[in-house]
C-alpha cells in the first residue's frame, strides 16, 4: 500500500466531515429560524434550505483533489509524501472551510429569520468563505504539476 492512497482518503474525509458538521449547523439554525416565523406569525423563507446545503460543495471539491492526486500519481517516495501533505492539508483546509461556511450560514439563517432582510449581504459572505476552499482546491492542483 502506498501513502498516496493515505492522503487521497484524507481529501476526501476530511473535506466530507466538514461538510457534514457545517451542513448540520447550518440546518439546525435553519429550522430554529422557521420555527421562530411560524410562532410569530411571519412568513419563513424557503432560501434558508440553500443556507443549509452551502456546504455540501466542498465535498465535491475534496473529490476532485482526491482525482487529481490519483492522476498525478508517480511510484517516487518524494511525491509519495507530497501526495500524503496535499491530502491532508488540502482536506483539511477543505473541510474547515466547510465547518466555517456552515456556521456564516446558521447565522444567515437567524438573521434573515429575524429581520427578513439582507439575504442578498449574506450570500455573498457564505461566498467568500467557500472561496477558501476553491482556492485551496486550486493551489493544491498546482502542487501537484
Amino acid at each position: 500500500m502506498s501513502i498516496a492512497f493515505i492522503g487521497m482518503a484524507c481529501a476526501l474525509g476530511l473535506s466530507a466531515l466538514g461538510s457534514c458538521f457545517g451542513a448540520g449547523a447550518a440546518a439546525l439554525s435553519s429550522v430554529g429560524a422557521w420555527k421562530k416565523c411560524y410562532a410569530n406569525g411571519k412568513p419563513a423563507p424557503f432560501i434558508m434550505v440553500a443556507f443549509s446545503g452551502a456546504p455540501l460543495t466542498q465535498t465535491i471539491y475534496g473529490f476532485l483533489l482526491m482525482n487529481f492526486i490519483r492522476s498525478a500519481y508517480d511510484a517516487d517516495p518524494t511525491r509519495q509524501l507530497l501526495y500524503l501533505f496535499v491530502g491532508l492539508l488540502g482536506g483539511l483546509a477543505i473541510g474547515m472551510s466547510a465547518l466555517y461556511q456552515g456556521k456564516v450560514a446558521a447565522s444567515s439563517a437567524d438573521a434573515l429569520g429575524e429581520t427578513g432582510k439582507g439575504t442578498a449581504n449574506y450570500f455573498i459572505v457564505i461566498g467568500i468563505v467557500e472561496t477558501v476552499a476553491l482556492f485551496t482546491l486550486v493551489f493544491s492542483l498546482l502542487l501537484l504539476q
